[in-house]
């Protein structure tokens, strides 16, 4: 795969997990979720928050991996050194 198609697919991994983080928070913050569904909609609400953090995270660490490299090549490129 090209290096575009995986910045995209990870993109689309930190959204995902930034939604599902979300989606976690206001399941757990709503009142009526959790009286309707007790422990169990709580435990739910938790592991759409674990799985969204364990979607983000990684790929947020790869991004930032990816445009350190990046900035190391353009200074690379466009350092002067006097003589």
């Amino acid at each position: 795969m090209s290096q575009i198609i995986i910045i995209r697919l990870l993109k689309i991994s930190i959204v995902l997990g930034l939604c599902l983080i979300v989606t976690g928070h206001a399941l757990i913050v709503s009142s009526y979720f959790t009286r309707q569904h007790g422990i169990s909609g709580i435990i739910t609400a938790a592991a759409c928050i674990a799985i969204g953090v364990l979607l983000s995270l990684p790929t947020k660490i790869y991004l930032t991996i990816l445009l350190m490299e990046a900035e190391k090549r353009y200074l690379k490129a466009h350092s002067h050194k006097p003589k």
